[in-house]
């Protein structure tokens, strides 16, 4: 047996708020970082509090467990919270009042030398996720978490190798982890591989983008690319723009992959070089084995501007509702003609929010349709933030925006919407809305983040790319969804319409 003097252990902890602030409870695992093996598992329902108090609660008791078991033993903490690893570790102040005792208490388990911090991706922090969520449902019920009540021990093959192995395929319509695992797979079998010719340069019979679902005009390719993650630090720090309705943080547009040629109308959208290869003949490339059935196509608008819009305000669903400005009403005019040209919506379904009610009435009248209202397709809640720019939010409430840019899990000031709440409830609309509509092409008159949530799980994007995408006031985008999990993003951002 290794000596305590020698001996490493990891530490996950994690820490949530079903409110922000709200019912929060938090889990830590300390593991064997040869074998992964669980040595200690801890969680406690905390009453009212933030994810942040949360989170370093977890870390606390993470880091006793372990000095429980080797007192002199170095610790490797892992955390998905970039808000304590960077404080932890020294690189961010912490300023907080709540923040300052739980990080002393933190810093006092183990001498400072034996603790280093990561930051991981929330997907391989789940153990500890679920620990918390534990404790959460514990409490709700009235009681504390017990080690019996737990069914959150990870299986040690998968967490060693959860950073390298492709994901499985499943996943509902929308996500590229279903689609792209039967691609890998048909691909690596080698049924019907065409000779010089790159995979993804290969339509396959079926997704030639022509008839009445197709938007717009090309071909459709399925995306076969894996489901990872990548680090946070240059994607979350230094957004350009703080309104999340009107730019949502549009620090730089990140090089889109090679991918099909988009209109030549579209000056803004997704571009890239034609592929080279010819297409399969029938029988080859993708034909073996994903869904060739006609797809549900979401054509995503974003609505006309608002009094907010040029002022680059925070404008979510907890505000004061504003109307469409005169440059947003001539906005929706010049989509409303655009769409027409095209003539392929068949459907129209809306935000239950005014500016979009207003942009979907001014499509509707040009092309005789009605509108139907989602409530799934509202905008964030931005709490506290309404109405204010970035730097105002910076000013008045800085510890909440470093966590709100540090964690997709964090909400706004004063019990606003998450990103992770706010991609659970349209992920949930995207998949009520292609059941309903396989096979048609429904225009979603929407906001700034439902639209960015959509192209990301459709791309299998981690949530820090909702920064790195461009979204202009009254611009179209699209999306077609196949029955067999695949989703192919064939447009963003086309402004073309409104010059």
């Amino acid at each position: 047996m290794t000596s305590s003097s020698s001996r490493e252990v990891i530490v996950e902890a994690d820490g949530g708020s079903r409110g922000n602030p709200g019912p929060a409870g938090y889990g830590a695992v300390v593991l064997d970082p040869v074998t992964g093996e669980t040595l200690a598992e801890a969680a406690e329902y905390i009453g009212v509090a933030t994810n942040n108090v949360a989170e370093y609660k977890g870390l606390v008791a993470g880091l006793k467990a372990a000095r429980s078991l080797f007192p002199d033993a170095t610790v490797h903490v892992r955390m998905d919270s970039k808000l304590v690893v960077e404080q932890m570790s020294g690189r961010w102040k912490i300023k907080h009042p709540d923040m300052k005792p739980l990080a002393a208490e933190a810093g006092r388990v183990f001498p400072a030398g034996r603790v280093r911090y990561e930051w991981i991706p929330r997907e391989r922090n789940k153990h500890a996720d679920r620990l918390a969520n534990e404790a959460m449902d514990a409490g709700k019920q009235g009681r504390q978490w017990e080690p019996s009540d737990s069914t959150a021990a990870l299986d040690t093959a998968a967490a060693r190798n959860a950073a390298t192995l492709p994901p499985a395929p499943s996943g509902p319509p929308g996500d590229a982890t279903a689609g792209a695992a039967r691609a890998r797979a048909a691909l690596a079998t080698g049924a019907g591989s065409t000779t010089g010719a790159s995979p993804s340069a290969d339509p396959g019979p079926g997704r030639t983008g022509t008839g009445p679902g197709a938007w717009p005009g090309g071909v459709a390719r399925p995306a076969a690319q894996d489901d990872g993650l990548f680090a946070a630090e240059e994607a979350l720090t230094t957004p350009a723009s703080g309104d999340f309705e009107a730019e949502a943080g549009a620090a730089a547009p990140a090089p889109a992959p090679a991918a099909q040629p988009a209109p030549a109308t579209s000056a803004q959208s997704a571009s890239a070089a034609p592929a080279q290869s010819a297409p399969a003949a029938p029988g080859q490339g993708w034909s073996g084995g994903p869904d060739m059935s006609a797809p549900a196509t979401f054509v995503l608008l974003r609505h006309g501007e608002t009094a907010l819009t040029p002022e680059k305000r925070f404008s979510g669903s907890g505000g004061t509702d504003p109307e469409l400005s005169a440059a947003g009403l001539r906005q929706a005019e010049a989509v409303a003609e655009a769409l027409a040209a095209r003539g392929t919506i068949q459907e129209i379904v809306s935000s239950p929010l005014t500016r979009c009610r207003q942009t979907a009435a001014a499509v509707a009248a040009r092309l005789g349709l009605d509108v139907r209202v989602e409530q799934g397709l509202r905008e964030t809640d931005f709490g506290a933030w309404e109405g204010l720019t970035f730097g105002e939010v910076r000013e008045r409430h800085p510890e909440d925006l470093d966590a709100w840019l540090a964690s997709p899990k964090a909400a706004p000031t004063g019990g606003g919407e998450s990103f992770a709440t706010v991609a659970r409830r349209v992920a949930a609309t995207r998949d009520r809305l292609t059941a309903a509509h396989a096979g048609r092409t429904v225009l979603l008159v929407t906001h700034v983040t439902p639209i960015k949530t959509l192209i990301r799980l459709a791309l299998g994007a981690p949530p820090e790319s909702l920064f790195r995408m461009e979204l202009s006031a009254a611009s179209i985008s699209a999306v077609a969804y196949y029955a067999d999990g695949n989703a192919s993003v064939r447009l963003l951002n086309d402004t073309s319409h409104l010059r």
